[in-house]
């Protein structure tokens, strides 16, 4: 089957099908609920299963070697993570207002400082596992120093979203590596996130949750009862639909912050071409999704200061972000090569069990120390965006404070803010590979190392202190 604007149109729709199973296959099984697998990744599993790295490799073959689904379709979902993660972090400040650097740090400084310290110490762990194990054993680039942040921290967006730069570089496998640490990350963050709100519960180390049964059953299904739904609106129209629909208008604005993201990083790469060094390219690898997030904070403080009707309504966005949540992973696991990670099983796994077992650390010691109250509701949201993405984080704040009476929610909110724009899928993260291969892993390594070392005196002499 060729590519055409019609199979385009129906890679969508099968996806769409795809998710639609998920959800009803998760809806009935108690076991999924438990551990709330979302329902974008129970979707990209079936792909998986049904696609050529799978079905295909077993001889059945539907259409030519893609399995269950026509090649030219998986060449589709295969383009789509790089585009739709520009609309997720185009999204990500939106709509919402952008309070003061003082007001974030006051509400949130304990998330920001434990969160930082866990995603420059991803660095430290990777880059150092790179350098004594990955590379001289295994023969791969120092840039795989770099995966376990851009995978656990990151997730799947991002993972995906690099492939470009991974391209660019000559690192082909660490799009594969990424998105598959990535699934690791994910599914591992909601067994263990699970665990620790358990453990917590019973040995008193929660504030507000006090029992694990004091989990609904209407959270472990995802579903939300008739009588509850008016509570979380899906969005409020901001402009009358017989002139344009709302749902078109934040479209618009996000393919706005989305332009002057890539107008922005063509500046930065024609700067470089003239200013800088002939043998170091960053900006050159840069993806475009961190600078449409820079463009996204353009566009909402010039919507602030010189609209005065509120055009943007955080809801729609949140929408269209989650819209373009699903479809990412479900493509992204869909065209997963397990291939790749077949021949790079063993660094595959050091690499999952090293970043979960910093992240472990990390939480069960460091945390307790580094927060002055509410220590596992604010740690457990920022060891899920460590183990997974932003809203496994979110979820698990949800669990362990189902009613919001602690500062966790809205500090993990702020936190964003203060993160994003720099790790967890940041400039930082975006840079990272074309870093260590300009400069080398171990000017890398040292300063990766001062800047966690950094975070942690913060954690443990400034905010553990107010304790």
């Amino acid at each position: 089957m060729e590519m055409s604007p019609e199979l385009v149109g129906f890679s969508f729709i099968i996806i769409g099908i795809l998710l639609l199973i998920g959800k009803w296959i998760r809806i009935f099984t108690p076991f999924l609920q438990d551990f709330f697998i979302p329902s974008s990744m129970i979707a990209g599993m079936i792909a998986l299963l049904l696609g050529p790295e799978i079905l295909g490799a077993l001889g059945v073959n539907f259409f030519d070697e893609g399995g269950a689904f026509p090649s030219a379709m998986l060449e589709v979902w295969s383009e789509l993570p790089g585009l739709l993660i520009s609309v997720i972090f185009a999204s990500l400040f939106l709509g919402q207002t952008i309070p003061n650097l003082k007001e974030i740090w006051r509400i949130s400084g304990p998330q920001i400082t434990f969160a930082h310290f866990i995603s420059w110490g991803l660095y430290v762990v990777g880059i150092g596992l790179a350098l004594l194990v990955l590379t001289p054993f295994f023969n791969m680039s120092p840039a795989a120093g770099a995966l376990l942040e851009i995978s656990f921290v990151g997730g799947h967006g991002t993972a995906a979203g690099l492939s470009g730069t991974f391209e660019s570089v000559g690192f082909e496998e660490g799009t594969d590596l990424a998105i598959g640490l990535a699934t690791v990350g994910v599914l591992s963050c909601v067994f263990v996130g699970m665990a620790l709100i358990n453990w917590g519960a019973r040995r008193g180390k929660t504030e507000v949750l006090k029992k694990p049964e004091d989990i609904s059953d209407e959270q472990k299904r995802g579903l939300i009862a008739k009588e509850d739904q008016q509570e979380e609106p899906a969005g409020h129209q901001t402009t009358k639909s017989e002139f344009i629909e709302t749902l078109t208008v934040h479209l618009g604005y996000i393919g706005l912050a989305i332009l002057i993201g890539f107008l922005l990083l063509e500046g930065l790469i024609i700067i470089e071409e003239i200013f800088w060094i002939d043998n170091i390219e960053l900006f050159t690898h840069l993806p475009l999704f961190p600078l449409a997030m820079v463009g996204a904070v353009i566009v909402q403080v010039f919507m602030s200061k010189a609209v005065k009707h509120e055009m943007l309504d955080r809801g729609m966005v949140n929408r269209i972000q989650g819209l373009a949540l699903d479809i990412l992973i479900v493509s992204a696991i869909a065209t997963l090569s397990l291939a790749v990670i077949a021949d790079y099983l063993v660094p595959f796994i050091l690499m999952a069990l090293a970043a979960i077992g910093w992240n472990l650390f990390a939480f069960l010691v460091l945390a307790p120390k580094m927060m002055p109250d509410y220590w596992l509701e604010r740690a457990i949201g920022d060891l899920g965006q460590a183990m997974g993405m932003s809203a496994a984080g979110l979820l698990l704040i949800k669990l362990a404070d189902p009613e919001d009476k602690s500062p966790a929610k809205q500090g993990f909110s702020y936190k964003q803010l203060m993160l994003d724009l720099i790790v967890g899928g940041g400039i930082v993260t975006a840079a990272s590979v074309p870093l260590i291969l300009a400069f080398g892993p171990v000017i890398t390594l040292i300063a990766a190392a001062v800047i966690t070392t950094g975070w942690l005196l913060l954690g443990l002499l400034y905010f553990g202190k107010k304790g």
